[in-house]
């Protein structure tokens, strides 16, 4: 699949036995029904002209992507754990559950599930601010005097939290199908880089891990965490507490642009090594698929161009203006 022109960084994210990619226009889930059957879910993107601006602007633009990407994702995991909780009822229990609005209460928890896989930027990334930083406190508050060395120590044990935590639910059959989904996200947008035609074998042969992970961004800001705390002092643990809360979104902000310098200059030598702690901690978050999952990835990744090409040569009023999907509960 040559490319004459210069190719959007396109970008996915795992859901429950499916992939969902985001094109220029509209973002495709292709999910894997028991059946065998591929299933979508079609979302067309619309972008207020706020966000527009603000994602012009540095260390902002971090910040909105984050939240952006989170409220767009919700409605993807939802058809995913929809398909999901359907696959697991025998007909009598469908039209039983259809009925329930409790059952929505039901389906939430499966999304949490699958929001603990991907991790949650906006709850966990407050969690593994803090935790850390009482657990340094009361371990090391009469070891060290130097609060730099005190700084990274709690970057040790937030690093260290991170990977036991990873490593624990990717122990889960559930997890550890995400995170192989997670790989075949990445080996088919590595594929569609290289100009390759998008095949199973083809895109087998490429490595499950890349720069514009979000795993990798989350190993970048315990490392920019480190740095911009030494910044500045405290003088009790609540004041640490509340310096980091305050200054999360600086490291946010940092950590985009960093990640967003390393996969610009992956291709250089030396330079490139800067993106590797990054890609090390995907040795955890991705797991090598199957050829059935890089075949629902492809088939998520090849709906997303097709349907970008129509809506970029389609009149405004053609353009759809709702999700369009197939049924999940029929």
């Amino acid at each position: 699949m040559s490319q004459a022109s210069k190719p959007v960084s396109y970008g996915g994210q795992a859901v429950i036995e499916g992939v969902m990619f985001g094109g220029k226009r509209v973002n495709v889930t292709a999910v894997r029904r028991k059946t065998g059957e591929i299933t979508y879910l079609e979302v067309p993107r619309k972008e207020q002209s706020w966000v527009s601006k603000f994602r012009k602007i540095p260390l902002l633009r971090g910040i909105v992507s984050i939240i952006d990407s989170s409220a767009k994702g919700t409605k993807h995991l939802n058809y995913s754990a929809d398909a999901y909780a359907d696959d697991e009822l025998d007909p009598e229990e469908r039209a039983e559950q259809k009925k329930k609005e409790e059952s929505r209460w039901s389906l939430s928890m499966i999304i949490g599930v699958a929001a603990v896989g991907i991790i949650s930027f906006l709850f966990g990334k407050i969690v593994l601010t803090l935790v850390p930083v009482v657990v340094e406190d009361f371990l090391f508050e009469n070891v060290f005097h130097n609060q730099i060395l005190h700084n990274l120590a709690e970057g040790a044990i937030k690093l260290i939290l991170l990977l036991a935590y990873l490593w624990a639910i990717s122990q889960t059959p559930l997890i550890k199908r995400l995170f192989q989904y997670h790989g075949a996200e990445h080996k088919v947008i590595t594929a569609f880089e290289a100009g390759e035609e998008l095949t199973p074998a083809n895109v087998q042969k490429y490595s499950r891990l890349h720069y514009r992970c979000g795993s990798s961004f989350i190993m970048l800001t315990v490392i920019i965490g480190v740095l911009v705390y030494s910044l500045f002092t405290y003088d009790s643990l609540w004041e640490r507490m509340g310096q980091r809360l305050l200054l999360l979104p600086i490291v946010l902000g940092l950590s985009f642009e960093f990640l967003k310098l390393t996969n610009a200059l992956r291709e250089i030598p030396v330079l490139r090594y800067l993106g590797y702690p990054g890609l090390w901690l995907q040795l955890l978050t991705t797991k090598e698929p199957t050829d059935d999952q890089v075949e629902v990835s492809i088939a998520s990744f090849k709906r997303m161009l097709e349907l970008d090409a129509e809506l970029e040569n389609a009149p405004a009023k053609e353009t759809f203006n709702s999700p369009v999907l197939d049924p999940v509960k029929g």
